[in-house]
């Protein structure tokens, strides 16, 4: 039996599932392809959190999620902090300079997932087939062919890769990447501090790499992520609990006072990946699958979220024309607006990455001049907290109306 889609979306992440609920009160049919079924929530921190931005927090609202994330987990922080290790150099961001609440929130990535399902779950244009994945992908002129390892068989009009960093379908359709590595692995743990984090986001940039510590639900709990060279993150990881938060406190500068570790240590490699092509005819890719970047800013998700909503934009337009949602000539727009936001993000991640990459005294001063000269330039300090938040470059309609 032949199953027909408007659009199958492979992957049912935080981006999968935002660009389904998005697509919540069109009348395209959808299908959501996921090989791994949702686990409980669970009481106690989650490793993988997010700093979702202000911008993100409206596509949330917008589309119905907002309501549906635990009050509880949610930490907004309105104040963000910046230094470089033994050196003078530091900026400090807070929203008042911006008129506003928050710059920002950060939640654990499991508490989103689980309010996007909760929604997508009640959409009637949806059907989810979970635990299940994609074994063959076939584009003909009016619609691609899938079959799914269960045996089924779909016919779509439009496949969207959202299946992650490693896509399937970007590999499958031949869609060349453009990466390199950042020879750097992110260490992320859950931290208890002695002193509470008042809603502040920290980062220290140190010779090795940029250390986070993002605020928690709780006022002496802290996300890390601190990014090293791969060696370096292989002694973090093989250290005893005792001298993993020795080193941790020393490398923070004691700025929270002892730091004492909570959870298990994940760490995992960094890699720049900006893919060709971000659409091709009855091919759409968003999210990890399309690009990946430092997490030294916390752009990431936030950069996914917006390819959702203005990928949900292009096919909502074409829709309501008529028109064929998987055309490649339909789905342009699209890829120039993503490829555009997404290459000058990834720009920004480097020149930053580089700016602070080593310790040559010579470069360490003019950096610290430049992070003074910056927190001391109120227009320039205006516009780096708008940048931070997801307010500039070209936003969808959904943020402007």
């Amino acid at each position: 039996m032949m199953l027909s889609y408007d659009l199958t979306i492979v992957g049912g992440g935080m981006v999968g599932l935002t660009l389904a609920a998005s697509l919540a009160k069109s009348n395209l049919k959808i299908a959501i392809i996921e090989n791994r079924e949702a686990t409980p929530l669970s009481d106690a921190p989650a490793s993988r959190v997010s700093a979702i931005s202000a911008t993100s927090r409206t596509i949330f609202e917008k589309i119905g999620v907002w309501q549906y994330i635990n009050p509880k987990r949610i930490t907004p922080y309105d104040t963000m902090c910046v230094w470089e290790k033994d050196s003078f150099g530091k900026i400090e961001f807070d929203a008042q300079q911006v008129e506003a609440e928050q710059l920002g929130y950060i939640i654990e990535n499991e508490q989103i997932q689980h309010a996007l399902l909760t929604v997508v779950q009640q959409q009637h244009n949806v059907t989810f087939y979970c635990p299940d994945k994609l074994s063959n992908i076939a584009l003909g002129d009016g619609e691609a062919w899938l079959t799914l390892d269960s045996g089924k068989n779909i016919t779509t009009k439009l496949v969207v890769g959202a299946d992650g960093a490693n896509s399937w379908v970007r590999k499958q359709v031949n869609i060349p990447l453009t990466h390199w590595d950042y020879n750097h692995h992110a260490i992320v743990a859950t931290i208890k501090t002695d002193l509470p984090h008042q809603h502040c986001a920290r980062q220290v940039f140190t010779p090795e790499g940029p250390l986070a510590f993002l605020p928690l639900f709780e006022k002496d709990l802290c996300s890390i992520v601190w990014s090293v060279p791969p060696e370096k993150a292989k002694q973090l990881q093989a250290l005893s609990a005792i001298e993993f938060n020795k080193q941790l406190t020393r490398t923070f500068d004691n700025r929270l006072g002892f730091c004492e570790l909570q959870s298990e240590r994940v760490s995992f490699p960094l890699t720049m990946r900006y893919a060709r092509d971000f659409a091709k005819h009855r091919i759409a890719l968003i999210g990890d699958a399309a690009h990946t970047i430092h997490p030294l800013a916390g752009q990431g998700v936030n950069l996914g979220l917006l390819d959702a909503v203005s990928l949900a934009q292009c096919l909502l337009k074409s829709s309501e024309s008529e028109k064929d949602i998987g055309l490649y000539e339909n789905l342009r727009q699209f890829e120039r607006w993503r490829k555009t936001e997404a290459a000058q993000m990834i720009a920004s991640m480097e020149l930053l990455k580089q700016l602070f990459h080593g310790d040559n005294p010579v470069q360490k001063t003019v950096r610290d001049l430049a992070l003074l000269f910056a927190d001391n330039v109120a227009p320039l300090k205006k516009q780096f907290i708008k940048q931070a938040m997801g307010l500039s470059g070209e936003l969808p309609t959904i943020l402007t109306h």
